[in-house]
């Protein structure tokens, strides 16, 4: 399993809500290959003397400047941080201040200096749902996976009874004077849901705090029995209809992929399906200038993006959105702007790709009242 940490809404609202003129944002291509990390440390190393020089340039105080190396050339050094890296590495300065995320997807390169962090990347790389899990079952193994944008699937370990397998053995006493498990049929299901139930456990444990789908491969048997037992809240209805030991990771990873670029696709579906019941009844809207306004007024429960928007600009405190031809000083990405503001007022927000959108907008806002 790759060693991410992804930034909560609230983490999220404190990097977009951060002001300060020597603020430095930087994404790195990173790897979790031991022999690439010299790379990336090399990668890091002229970015962060990049940055000091532009900070420099714009008259920070040296007192300042000296702060931010300081905590970037800690990081640098760090032997421990640089033994556990994953695909991409976010990393956010400023004086007194130093915020790192570990992150599974692929990030273009990026610096940015200026008087608040960059966290647009680090927005749309969380909030775009291309993950899940998968759940292989039969009577002699079981695995989780983990799916996600980037990377084939992980194997995430469970906490499983050493004698797991034992569960499904019906012993034979020749006599009634044990009758604790039921025989035939009706005590063969029996003991596959127990078994299930134990793994469902052990996966709970694991993921019981997500809301990423999860996908079942499973002998038929085992099928039937876990789904009888499941709890877990987002197990999709279509799962892999093939023995589990007869898929290669290649085509586990091709076959979990289709159903849940299909589950997805549904999903978005009825997502705009709602859209447009709501917009008739005036708790809906796609025009950006409306919906900066709906984020600011926090008007906004929950809010697709176009994940590869570049519009900039600015968004003043009252909601009211200027653009501009290109970027400055004092612009920024404003679809990402606003997906801040949302989510600082608690509302959900979700990267997608433009064609799932409508109306050709970059933004689609379900809102909790009309503005």
């Amino acid at each position: 399993m790759l060693p991410v940490n992804i930034p909560s809404a609230s983490d999220l609202a404190d990097l977009t809500d951060h002001r300060d003129d020597a603020s430095v944002t930087i994404y790195v291509k990173s790897s979790p290959l031991p022999r690439e990390i010299q790379t990336v440390q090399l990668t890091l190393k002229n970015l962060v003397a990049d940055a000091m020089a532009q900070l420099e340039a714009t008259g920070t105080p040296t007192r300042r400047l000296a702060e931010v190396a300081e905590s970037l050339g800690r990081l640098q050094s760090d032997e421990e941080f640089w033994l556990h890296q994953a695909h991409a590495l976010a990393i956010f300065a400023a004086p007194g201040k130093l915020q790192t995320y570990r992150l599974a997807n692929h990030i273009h390169e990026l610096l940015a200096v200026g008087d608040r962090f960059d966290v647009g990347p680090l927005l749309r790389s969380v909030s775009f749902a291309n993950a899940g899990y998968v759940l292989t079952v039969t009577g002699g193994s079981v695995h989780l996976y983990e799916l996600s944008a980037d990377h084939r699937p992980a194997e995430l370990e469970l906490s499983l009874p050493s004698d797991l397998e034992s569960v499904l053995e019906i012993p034979n006493h020749g006599g009634q004077s044990d009758l604790q498990r039921a025989a035939g049929a009706t005590g063969q299901k029996i003991e596959q849901q127990r078994y299930c139930r134990l793994i469902q456990e052990a996966v709970l444990g694991r993921i019981s705090d997500s809301s990423l789908p999860m996908i079942l491969a499973a002998t038929d048997d085992m099928k039937r029995a876990y789904r009888v037992i499941n709890t877990y809240p987002f197990l999709l209805d279509h799962g892999i209809d093939v023995h589990p030991d007869s898929l290669t990771p290649d085509d586990l990873d091709a076959r979990a992929r289709e159903i849940l670029d299909e589950h997805y696709r549904s999903e978005l579906s009825e997502w705009r399906e709602h859209f447009g019941t709501q917009r008739s009844h005036g708790r809906a809207t796609s025009k950006l200038d409306e919906v900066a306004r709906a984020a600011t007024a926090a008007a906004i429960e929950e809010l697709l993006f176009d994940m590869e928007s570049t519009i900039e600009g600015s968004i003043d405190g009252m909601g009211v959105l200027k653009t501009a031809d290109d970027a400055g000083p004092s612009t920024y990405n404003v679809v990402d702007e606003i997906a801040a503001r949302v989510l600082r007022s608690g509302g959900k927000v979700r990267a997608v790709r433009n064609k799932d959108l409508v109306d050709g907008s970059p933004v689609a806002a379900l809102l909790r009242f009309p503005v």
